[in-house]
């Protein structure tokens, strides 16, 4: 089960990284489109906010430095995700409402995962 969880910590942390920093430097033309559905201040938000989620997913599980913060960050995403799938079903896109819900049942797995099955052990 831990390499499991392991594997969805990091796909997921990939996932949010790279949307993250596409949040926070989105080539010209992205950034035309995303300016036009939300503002900037809330993409600027949402950016910093999944490329902390990125980090806190992997980082602290591999120094073992305050591993309580792997099944934090995996509860924040799903609030997230959560948003993000009812924001792509109220607009109809339902390719993207489906992986937001695929990464949404990852994110549940990893926090059950750390919180319950596997949880990662601080440094003695």
């Amino acid at each position: 089960m831990n390499v499991v969880l392991w594997i969805l910590q990091a796909l997921l942390a990939l996932v949010f990284l790279a949307h993250g920093l596409m949040f926070l430097m989105p080539p010209p033309e992205i950034a035309a489109q995303m300016n036009a559905n939300l503002p900037r201040w809330f993409t600027l938000f949402l950016g910093v906010a999944e490329v902390a989620a990125g980090i806190g997913l992997v980082v602290p599980g591999v120094t073992r430095i305050k591993p309580v913060f792997v099944p934090a960050a995996a509860l924040g995403v799903v609030i997230v995700l959560v948003a993000a799938t009812i924001y792509h079903v109220m607009r109809s896109e339902m390719s993207s409402a489906g992986i937001t819900a695929v990464l949404l049942l990852m994110a549940i797995v990893v926090a059950h995962g750390r919180l319950r099955l596997a949880p990662i052990r601080p440094k003695a």
